[in-house]
């Protein structure tokens, strides 16, 4: 007999959008897959009459509260509301708006909704954007003014890779690997601790391939065909080898999960390069 398993309330509480605490209730849910939640939100909240008409929604059920408020007064208010009506809680913004307070010396503005600034790193992102853009599938080279080069076969989701490293603020190219086509022979004299090769499991391959070209209204059967996949694959190592370039396996990562490896890889080649350098 399956045991039914009652979601747990994720209620989300904010100033403004709410969207800050979304993306970390996101990774929470993610710890427990065998747990359904659900979320509420509760956006623009402006008075402490609102918090309590949030608190009220919780009471009584098996419920979360999570809240970035950026006015003490309201941070007060919040957790005075959780405790009398006993809802568990989690002010988010609270302690390292206190502690960068208290290191920098200087209190922060209190304004809901604040926008980062743009500042040198908002343009240094939106760069390294445009950068993946122009060098994407091996277009165009920029090989060299990289600051990560990224090599696999089709559908090793180099483009989405290149572009998330963008936004983190890192000039992408991604070179494809393709059967009868030699890559660029900038490939091999460039800088070779910013390249990482990408691989993927075969099947996995062929389900993405397949669901492609089914949403183009076709069969494409070379281009998902395994025992194809399996030659591709085989001449990416090949690639990869002569590279000599470390290689991340995608197929149960998530762009994300693929971008902080690639990061901490070229960054910790980087290092040992200049220690053998020094």
């Amino acid at each position: 007999m399956r045991v039914v398993v009652a979601p747990v309330e994720l209620h989300i509480v904010s100033d403004s959008t709410g969207e800050t605490a979304t993306r970390l209730v996101h990774a929470l849910e993610a710890q427990f897959p065998d747990q359904p939640f659900e979320e509420v939100r509760h956006p623009r909240v402006e008075s402490v009459d609102d918090l309590e008409l949030a608190v009220r929604r919780a009471r009584g059920r098996p419920a979360v509260v999570f809240y970035t408020l950026v006015k003490p007064e309201l941070r007060d208010a919040m957790r005075r509301a959780c405790r009398r009506a006993r809802v568990h809680y989690c002010d988010l913004l609270g302690q390292p708006i206190d502690a960068v307070s208290r290191v920098a010396g200087v209190a922060s503005q209190g304004r809901a909704g604040a926008r980062a600034p743009l500042d040198a790193g908002y343009f240094r992102r939106i760069e390294a954007i445009e950068f993946a853009v122009k060098y994407d599938d091996g277009v165009g080279g920029g090989l060299d003014d990289a600051d990560v080069v990224l090599v696999g076969v089709s559908r090793t989701s180099k483009t989405p890779l290149s572009i998330y490293l963008g936004y983190l603020g890192y000039k992408t190219s991604n070179v494809p690997i393709v059967a009868g086509i030699e890559p660029p022979q900038d490939l091999f004299t460039v800088d070779q601790a910013k390249v990482v090769g990408l691989t993927i499991d075969a099947n996995r391959l062929a389900e993405i391939r397949q669901a492609r070209a089914r949403s183009f209204g076709g069969t494409a059967r070379q281009y998902s065909e395994l025992v194809k996949i399996y030659e591709e694959l085989a001449l990416a190592e090949v690639v990869h080898r002569r590279l000599g370039c470390p290689v991340i396996d995608v197929s149960d990562l998530s762009i994300e999960e693929t971008a902080q490896r690639v990061i901490r890889t070229v960054e910790q080649r980087r290092l040992d390069a200049e220690g053998v350098r020094a």
